[in-house]
């Protein structure tokens, strides 16, 4: 393999001895630019296209756009968003936020039907805290403008709507129409770019976080990010009191997912690489109904049409649903798309039908105008005939281990939304409540950024990113192609139903994979693909080896090999440690031990 030479070493003896004189593994696992450049502490004076401010937020979603509007009454706050500041997993999302509004609804049955989604995985207390704050946080986004849908209540009142997904044994989805993501992400994004003390760097694209283990000073601390600029084509280190991962999930690892192109799971791999926890990755949830169609290949159809009456249905127009859980159509996500699965694979068909037609034309057209749009555009009339729905990967139950602070394992490093293992999922998402985590958990890390600012450390000189010594890429169709067959084989082995051989094959590609990119990253010029890449081949990696780790079926995760729950043994995380782990001086979750 070659190794990076950004450094100066000529051949792979030297940087050995350096890395073993100060202590590395000699195997080397983890061949990382990083991971070399911590051995050289900072001298000289700060670069000059170093940019501070007091609050680093990587990420423009629901978390990352509410931590930054919480931060900035009190401190200089920088958002660093892939594309355009509205393109994240928020904007697409389409069902709403779960919060208990009803009078017939109480927080227990909320957080009772979270944990029987969980699977024995669910962390009661952060289910208790985070179901307490979902109403304080839903008023503090009708407070900033966002439309929820109302309808008509008793007496001729307006109330609003609440909707009821898989899993919730109440209404209790408020939502706007059918893009609850996008109300929600124009709101914030329009109250972002409004206030004085944030700074907004659209087309940047997050390369890896700056520990003090690269500048020779506390090895236990965060202090910045490198950042490359889509446009310009260079990387700048951003230094910050703290820095908050806002990223999102790892759904674009599959070949088949509901995720926008910016879900490439960066926050879970920089996180990884800077010596943090990540916990039960394993935990895949695939969204049992995407649009089926060439077209649209990501077009995600609403659980909310089920909680309508939408019906799944085989191409003859069978149901099928009642075959698997007593719910039916209502059953959480994994039973319904492992049944989807089945059937696909019994029948060798290419898909199902999602049938909403017993609703009347302007009821759906009401309820459901972006999806009603869509199909339309695309030549299905959801008002007169089902449409054709597969599974896809949708959302990332694991990653980073954090507390309700959102503090990962690294001081000054936060995680929230998507990107973080909080406790609250556990081995099953519930529909709808990921939203509500991203509302909760921004909120509870900006108070706890906000009131930590005093003892927090003031930016410090970076270093600047070393180019000197690569090169620019004439073979790009190198990345293209592992692309491909990354996304190819992890849809293949470690889908919604795995066995352990599917997963060692899986597993074998991977490894060699990551050999490759590291060899490739170490010698050309990064690029948006190639670091995008290099973070996906790591949380593929995190995903085979936790599931590799389970040996039972649990939640999300279907083993062909272990079929049952584990009975003889209580429920346990499946918690990663990377080898340049530095445990904390606080537990971060008491969960994750």
């Amino acid at each position: 393999m070659n190794y990076p030479m950004r450094f100066g070493w000529e051949n792979r003896h030297e940087v050995v001895s350096v890395l073993v004189e100060y202590g590395a593994d000699r195997s080397l696992a983890y061949p990382d630019v990083y991971w070399m450049r911590l051995f050289q502490p900072y001298q000289g004076h700060p670069p000059m296209n170093q940019h501070q401010s007091d609050v680093l937020i990587i990420g423009s979603g629901a978390a990352g756009l509410s931590v930054a509007l919480y931060l900035a009454p009190y401190c200089k706050v920088s958002i660093v968003s892939k594309t355009t500041l509205t393109e994240s997993n928020t904007l697409y999302a389409q069902g709403g936020v779960s919060v208990v509004l009803h009078e017939e609804d109480s927080i227990d049955s909320h957080i009772n039907d979270t944990l029987r989604a969980g699977a024995g995985l669910c962390d009661p207390d952060i289910v208790r805290f985070v179901v307490e704050q979902g109403e304080i946080c839903i008023r503090e986004l009708i407070d900033r403008g966002v439309d929820f849908t109302t309808t008509q209540g008793p007496g001729g009142t307006s109330r609003y709507h609440l909707t009821r997904e898989g899993g919730h044994s109440h209404r209790r989805v408020i939502h706007a129409a059918d893009a609850t993501g996008r109300a929600i992400e124009d709101t914030l994004v329009a109250r972002v770019r409004a206030h004085p003390n944030i700074s907004l760097f659209e087309s940047h694209l997050a390369l890896d976080m700056i520990t003090g283990e690269k500048l020779g000073l506390d090895a236990n601390r965060c202090y910045g990010a490198y950042v490359f600029d889509r446009k310009k084509r260079c990387v700048t280190p951003f230094a910050a009191r703290a820095v908050v991962l806002a990223t999102g999930g790892a759904g674009k690892v599959y070949r088949y997912t509901s995720n926008p192109d910016v879900a490439t799971g960066d926050g879970i791999a920089m996180a990884w690489r800077a010596g943090c926890r990540v916990a039960n990755m394993e935990f895949i949830q695939f969204h049992p109904t995407c649009l089926y169609h060439p077209l649209a290949t990501s077009f995600l159809i609403t659980e909310s049409m089920r909680g309508e009456g939408g019906k799944l249905v085989l191409p003859d127009g069978e149901h099928f649903m009642e075959r698997f859980d007593s719910r039916k159509e209502l059953a959480p996500r994994d039973v319904v798309a492992r049944a989807i699965d089945h059937e696909m694979k019994r029948l060798g068909a290419e898909c199902v039908y999602l049938d909403i037609t017993e609703r009347s034309p302007e009821f759906i057209r009401s309820h459901f105008p972006t999806v009603h749009a869509r199909c339309k555009e695309l030549g299905y009339d959801i008002t007169q005939a089902p449409i054709p729905v597969v599974p896809a990967a949708h959302y990332t139950c694991g990653g980073v281990v954090t507390d309700r602070r959102g503090r990962t394992d690294l001081h000054g490093l936060y995680a929230i939304g998507e990107v973080a293992s909080t406790g609250l999922h556990g081995a099953n998402r519930m529909a709808s409540n990921s939203l509500l985590e991203c509302l909760v958990f921004a909120r509870s890390t900006g108070d706890h950024i906000k009131d930590d600012m005093p003892n927090s450390i003031a930016p410090t000189a970076l270093h600047e990113w070393d180019e000197s010594r690569v090169t620019d890429s004439d073979e790009e169709v190198v990345v293209s192609h592992n692309w491909g067959e990354l996304r190819r084989f992890m849809w293949n082995y470690v889908g919604i139903v795995r066995s352990t051989k599917r997963l060692q094959r899986a597993q074998h590609r991977v490894d060699l994979l990551q050999s490759e990119i590291a060899e490739y990253y170490g010698n050309f010029r990064v690029t948006g693909n190639l670091i995008e890449l290099r973070n996906l081949v790591v949380c593929a990696d995190l995903i085979i080896r936790s599931a590799l780790a389970r040996k039972e079926s649990r939640g999300l995760h279907y083993s062909l090999d272990y079929p049952e729950v584990d009975e003889t043994h209580p429920p346990s995380n499946t918690v990663l440690i990377p080898e340049n782990w530095v445990r904390r001086d606080v537990t971060v979750n008491a969960l994750y031990p």
